[in-house]
């Protein structure tokens, strides 16, 4: 049995400030269309579907220029709707692939060709694995690696902040390698701090060991929508830990969000503005991170 997830808003508040020009959303889902697409069997969850088209309508209505769309739970190891994307907008977009230790380098050097800049992998804590049935972890990473380096790629990872003390130093040593990107502000959890942890093992790695973080979905790390003020303390850390490693994020459509706690798209782009004064930073997040992580 899945969970259905509901749609996104589909009225985004204005933007203000408005962005600057060029700017990136770097965490998207695409799903579907589904009868082009099917899901895939025992996923977690069941999202409607949230083609190409609806993903630049909500770049538009951001005012954003450029997207990242990331593999996504309900298409498993299915990466035809990702790379569909990236066909239809290639200008716009580029993709992060969640692929097995077995996939060989013709396919993956295809896949750069269209526009994919990374893999996903997955760290996972034993108390937190229901929804995601497909993740790909470190025998992934090691076969992968060198198709990795020769292409210029990065590992992005979902992690539980709460096994990142115990990985630190395998992290530690893949960053210096390959650019290490963490969703979600490591998937810390907003309640418990910025002295837990999980959330100080994010800080050494993007401080000190040249990893890169996603100031994204602070809905996931914190429950006081929609402002979400808890979150922002661990959104100044990270920032501040290394302004020249980090981008942002959306997390369009927000899969596995309830209709109580679904975000505005909006919402989330006036709070990554204000919570980032500085429009020199602002740049660096929005528009020259991603530029040196994505484009190339």
């Amino acid at each position: 049995m899945t969970v259905p997830t509901p749609a996104p808003d589909p009225h985004p508040e204005p933007v203000s400030p408005a962005p600057p020009p060029g700017g990136w959303d770097c965490h998207a889902h695409i799903f579907g269309p589904s009868d082009q697409f099917p899901y895939a069997e025992g996923r977690g969850y069941t999202p409607p579907d949230a083609p190409p088209a609806h993903f630049l309508r909500h770049l538009d209505a951001l005012g954003l220029a450029r997207g990242v769309v990331v593999q996504a739970n309900a298409h498993g190891l299915d990466n035809r709707a990702m790379l569909a994307a990236l066909a239809a907008a290639p200008e716009r977009l580029r993709g992060v692939a969640i692929t097995p230790a077995g996939t060989d380098a013709a396919t993956l050097r295809a896949w750069h060709r269209a526009g994919v800049r990374g893999l996903r992998f997955h760290l996972f804590h034993p108390e937190h694995r229901p929804g995601y049935r497909r993740g790909v972890g470190w025998d992934a990473v090691e076969a992968l690696l060198p198709i990795m380096l020769e292409l210029g790629w990065h590992a992005q990872f979902w992690a539980d902040a709460r096994v990142l003390p115990a990985e630190e130093e395998r992290l530690a040593r893949l960053a210096a390698r390959l650019p290490v990107v963490f969703d979600h502000f490591g998937e810390s959890d907003a309640r418990e701090g910025l002295e837990a942890p999980g959330f100080q093992a994010l800080l050494r790695l993007v401080g000190e060991h040249g990893a890169w973080a996603k100031l994204s979905a602070p809905y996931r790390v914190s429950r006081r929508g929609p402002d979400y003020p808890d979150a922002r303390p661990l959104h100044e850390a990270v920032l501040c830990a290394a302004p020249e490693r980090v981008v942002w994020g959306s997390d369009w459509p927000h899969p596995q969000i309830p209709a109580e706690r679904m975000p505005n798209d909006g919402r989330l782009l006036n709070l990554l503005l204000a919570w980032t004064p500085d429009p020199a930073d602002r740049e660096r997040v929005l528009v020259r991170n991603p530029e040196r992580l994505y484009a190339p």
